[in-house]
């Protein structure tokens, strides 16, 4: 039975718009709660209203939409949500201009539509940075025109309930900013973050709910956002996981199940039923209303390795690619549509890349995962960017995908140091992000982080965002070099069993210095070098086995 809700709000300040509409379906207040709304920073607003509907987050029934015109006169359209926790409805809005914005409510319903009355308030200053967007093959880039290379790991989700409790945002998110990490990823499924789970499964830390979403999930979420904010952390959210269309795996528990009340018979339907569609449409659209917001939210992502659900691990069959490719055009374009500040965009494969999804306009940037091949990152980049014109990711990479036991930790850390340095020195706005998170950390490997992050921030001031790949030769050694404004760079990894001279063939001008830095050691040295046509040997400098040197040419002063 459809019953009429009336959300009563609790009301601090400033500008108060009255009662607009029907006796049936009105706005019957708006309160901008923020007392000085500023430049990039969270602007909210309660709104009570009156209407008919069933569920608040089903657009066709109802929609709140605040209506915005800029400084500059761009009009902007926010969606608005309904807080379950506190029964009222709501809009969350980050300026990206300072100065006077003018603004109202507008509430649609299967029969109605009405508006609020006009109002405006003023965004000041403030010191952030904005949201990222794509700038070029090599960064991202702040709406205050700041340059971001990404760095960090998976923290894909907090411990499960067979797992340590220590490993959760509140421990692991801090560690990594201590340590120099700007980025990381994480998930959205049944036991994390599980937003449509009505029963979390594997965790301790959700509960079962019978509301459209999960409110436990919904305040995870809300502190993690906070989190980030704190610790000025970007992450990229990734909205699904390919298990959940799984028949043996979450399928049986999905909210799109038709056996669950949902609209899809199969996971195959999940792509193409146009009511799955709607649902999944009704998610984003409360996504984006309730955390758009956030600054530190850099990436939207669809799906962990969706191939993983079209194929079986026998490579049969399972879901048509086509329908697969169809639906991320769709649900990319869409979710353009609906976030005023175009957060990033993405999707990715493990394995096998699905036909036409590299090539969707809507997403911003393609991404693969790579397991027990990390020598083949740097290769990589180079094939996907000549065909499909594109940033490119590697979301994931690790010496194996099985399990994290401790007697791989050698090569495994070989495999984590490398993995980062073949993603500095190519052509990726993200470094290549590690899985097993808790083993890493672990074996103390978060510190080496620092020396990573050191070198990025060298070569991004260095080049002010310009980055030019050298031909670069070592009989003995696996070489990299880069140059960034008139500043030279060499990845140096020996990858033999003995140390080795450090000898390359580089063309370089002459009127440069030579400062070597040990990752292993972090510790810098001023390096004598000879320079022969393009022949450079460094005097008494080895390189031992299974370690790394980078060196910086710089012009003498």
């Amino acid at each position: 039975m459809k019953k009429s809700i009336t959300a009563i709000l609790c009301l601090l300040l400033p500008l108060v718009s009255m009662a607009y509409g029907h006796d049936s379906t009105k706005i019957n207040r708006v309160l901008l709660t923020t007392s000085t709304p500023r430049l990039y920073e969270k602007t909210e607003w309660n709104i009570d209203l009156t209407a008919t509907y069933n569920n608040p987050y089903d657009q066709r029934q109802v929609k709140l939409d605040l209506l915005l015109s800029s400084p500059s006169g761009k009009p902007i359209v926010l969606p608005a949500y309904y807080d379950v926790a506190s029964k009222q409805w709501k809009a969350r809005f980050t300026p990206q201009e300072k100065g006077q914005y003018t603004y109202h409510f507008e509430l649609l319903t299967s029969t109605d539509t009405v508006s609020s009355g006009e109002a405006s308030f003023v965004a000041a200053d403030s010191h952030r940075k904005g949201f990222l967007h794509k700038n070029d093959l090599w960064t991202f880039r702040f709406d205050n025109g700041e340059l971001f290379r990404g760095l960090g790991e998976n923290v894909a989700w907090e411990s499960r309930n067979f797992e340590d409790d220590k490993w959760s945002y509140d421990y692991l998110l801090p560690t990594l900013a201590r340590n120099g990490a700007n980025f990381f990823r994480t998930w959205m499924c049944y036991w994390n973050l599980p937003l449509e789970w009505k029963q979390p499964r594997n965790t301790k830390r959700y509960t079962a709910s019978t509301e459209y979403f999960n409110p436990a999930a919904i305040q995870r979420m809300d502190e993690l956002v906070n989190l980030c904010d704190s610790l000025h952390l970007y992450f990229m959210l990734t909205l699904d996981w390919h298990g959940h269309l799984m028949e043996h795996g979450g399928w049986k528990h999905s909210a799109y199940n038709k056996a669950n009340g949902g609209p899809a018979a199969t996971p195959a339907e999940y792509f193409t039923s146009m009511q799955a569609q709607e649902q999944y449409k009704n998610k984003l659209r409360y996504i984006v209303a309730r955390w758009g917001y956030s600054t530190n939210i850099a990436v939207w992502e669809f799906f962990n390795e969706v191939d993983n659900a079209a194929f079986t691990q026998q490579d049969s069959l399972l879901i048509p690619p086509a329908t697969i490719t169809q639906w991320h055009l769709e649900m990319s374009r869409y979710l353009k549509d609906i976030d005023p500040y175009k957060h990033l965009v993405s999707t990715s494969i493990s394995h096998r890349d699905i036909v036409g999804l590299n090539s969707i306009p809507y997403i911003d940037f393609n991404q693969k995962h790579i397991y027990k091949h990390t020598e083949k990152i740097p290769d990589i980049y180079p094939d996907y960017i000549a065909t499909y014109g594109k940033p490119y990711v590697v979301g994931e990479f690790g010496y194996r995908w099985e399990d994290q036991d401790p007697k791989y930790a050698t090569a495994a850390s070989y495999d984590y140091k490398r993995g980062l340095w073949y993603g500095l020195f190519s052509p990726t706005p993200v470094l290549p992000m590690s899985w097993w998170w808790e083993l890493f950390d672990d074996l103390h490997l978060t510190p080496y982080l620092k020396n990573v992050s050191m070198i990025n921030q060298q070569m991004l001031q260095a080049g002010k965002g310009n980055f030019e790949k050298l031909r670069i030769h070592s009989p003995l050694l696996e070489t990299y070099a880069l140059k960034c404004g008139q500043t030279y760079f060499v990845y140096a990894l020996n990858n033999t069993a003995t140390q080795q001279q450090a000898t390359f063939s580089l063309s370089l001008p002459s009127g440069y210095s030579l400062k070597a830095f040990s990752p292993a050691s972090s510790q810098w040295q001023q390096q004598p070098f000879v320079q022969e046509g393009e022949n450079i040997r460094l005097n008494s400098a080895v390189v031992a086995s299974h370690e790394a040197m980078i060196y910086i040419f710089s012009p003498k002063k």
